[in-house]
């Protein structure tokens, strides 16, 4: 029903930036939220950031918060996640998610989330 394909992961040093792309299918992007999650090995599937339809509100995990910024352009059925100042424990496989919803509050945990993507791996070497 609905793909989402993330990209732009790979291996970066301690204090480098990256920045993911997420591209959705469908007719219906600007209707869903959206958020990333990451999972490192062994670990639970940990919040990163959300945002809500027309991109006006933003949320973020504490960890990453001031590092991170998530945007979106519907236009291109596209969610973003740039990542500056990046540490080793940022190492994790990223997942790109969508939420169908009618409530105005974001989000923070993955059961509420419909549809993911393959995730893309982000490897921070120290």
């Amino acid at each position: 029903q609905v793909q989402l394909v993330e990209s732009g992961g790979g291996l970066v040093q301690t204090g480098g930036s990256l920045r993911l792309s997420c591209a959705a299918s469908g007719r219906t992007f600007s209707s869903y939220h959206m958020g990333w999650f990451r999972q490192a090995p062994g670990k639970e599937r940990e919040f990163v950031a959300a945002i809500s339809r027309s991109g006006g509100s933003t949320d973020y995990g504490d960890r990453v918060k001031g590092r991170f910024t998530i945007s979106r352009d519907n236009a291109k059925n596209t969610v973003y996640l740039q990542m500056n100042s990046l540490k080793p424990e940022d190492t994790a496989v990223y997942y790109c998610a969508a939420r169908p919803t009618i409530y105005i509050a974001l989000a923070v945990t993955a059961n509420e989330y419909k549809y993911w993507g393959q995730g893309t791996q982000v490897t921070v070497s120290s």
